[in-house]
């Protein structure tokens, strides 16, 4: 029989309650401290001191069609032989996505745990999915995304051919019908491509299709930083965290995943912020962990090349747009980018995710 943990607040097991064959092992909320390892509401799924070899970790919000696409694709995954269970985190005040849960539950092949996160913030929720999780290796995957078939074999195979740390797949943009040339073009849902076994730097590195030594991840508090969890970059951050200790970060080119692009963000507005934002990480993560002379004389650093660049790009902007609308967004962005970073060394913090 199928072994399933739930970890969630009172409040919400009214909601829950559904076929008997659903049993609900712990009614507490994720949002608490962290659970001790021999706390049996975090118990392991199989015998006593046993552990998967991967957990697979999705944190979701307000998104349950795409959850429900998500854990179909890895029911048909090929999983066999990897020894995998799965960790949700709905991180919804709400809990939108129980009902997919328990969905997922009648059918489910690998062992689950539901986790429920009700304060919104992603570093909280992903914080939440490491310490829950039993494996030897935590997969990161968001939940807008699905795998390909032998996605895991291939990060799998990376990590062990390359004695990697940490491996770093695709994400490939599915667009919608009617998608405007310049949006496929300028670059922005584009990944980076490397060969396999390209040694990756920190910044160069994302958790939406990641494979990572789970005990690296306990050496840190969080391990995620939650000041991140509402602006974006707790990624960054992390990444950052784990190269100062060593790990070592590779790619893997046929470990893809496949991204839902919603219309939403095909507005060029959309597309700004974003880069605004990312802006806004890369320098905070640059200077977070600075401290004295070293983080003054960075910040100036930062501030003072950011200032530069910033009339160079809309220049370019501005000279491309008669020839090419896309390089010309591409440029634009890159100002964005420059004045994100302008406004985060000097206290603004722009919330991406405190209102979705």
């Amino acid at each position: 029989m199928q072994r399933w943990t739930f970890l969630l607040p009172y409040a919400l097991m009214p909601a829950l309650a559904g076929p008997a064959s659903l049993p609900f092992c712990a009614t507490r909320s994720a949002s608490a401290e962290p659970q001790a390892a021999d706390d049996p509401l975090l118990k392991p799924h199989g015998p006593a001191g046993s552990e998967a070899g991967f957990s697979i970790c999705i944190c979701t919000f307000r998104r349950p069609n795409l959850l429900r696409q998500l854990l179909r694709a890895l029911e048909s995954a090929d999983l066999d032989g990897l020894d995998c269970e799965i960790v949700i985190v709905d991180n919804d005040p709400a809990g939108s996505a129980l009902p997919v849960i328990r969905e997922w539950a009648s059918r489910s092949p690998y062992p689950t745990v539901a986790v429920h996160v009700p304060t919104p913030n992603i570093a909280l929720a992903r914080n939440a999915a490491v310490h829950a999780a039993r494996g030897k290796w935590v997969v990161f995957i968001d939940d807008d995304e699905t795998p390909e078939p032998e996605w895991l074999w291939q990060l799998a195979a990376t990590q062990h051919a390359e004695r990697a740390d940490i491996v770093i797949g695709p994400v490939l943009p599915r667009y919608p019908a009617g998608t405007p040339v310049w949006v496929r073009d300028c670059g922005v849902f584009e990944p980076h491509r490397y060969p396999t076994g390209t040694r990756l730097k920190s910044r160069e590195a994302y958790s939406g299709n990641a494979l990572i030594r789970r005990s690296l991840l306990l050496q840190l508090p969080g391990p995620f930083e939650p000041s991140f969890g509402v602006t974006g970059g707790e990624d960054t951050m992390l990444f950052w965290d784990l190269e100062q200790r060593g790990a070592r970060i590779v790619w893997c080119a046929e470990a893809r995943a496949h991204e839902t692009v919603p219309p939403a963000r095909l507005r060029l507005r959309w597309i700004l912020l974003r880069s605004f934002r990312g802006g806004q990480s890369f320098v905070r993560a640059e200077v977070e962990r600075l401290r004295g002379v070293q983080r003054v004389s960075r910040t100036a650093t930062l501030f003072l090349g950011a200032l530069v660049r910033l009339p160079v790009a809309l220049g370019l902007s501005a000279v491309m747009l008669p020839f090419s609308r896309a390089r010309a967004v591409r440029f634009l962005r890159a100002a964005f980018a420059q004045c994100g970073k302008i406004t985060a060394l000097v206290g603004h913090r722009y919330h991406e995710y405190a209102t979705r």
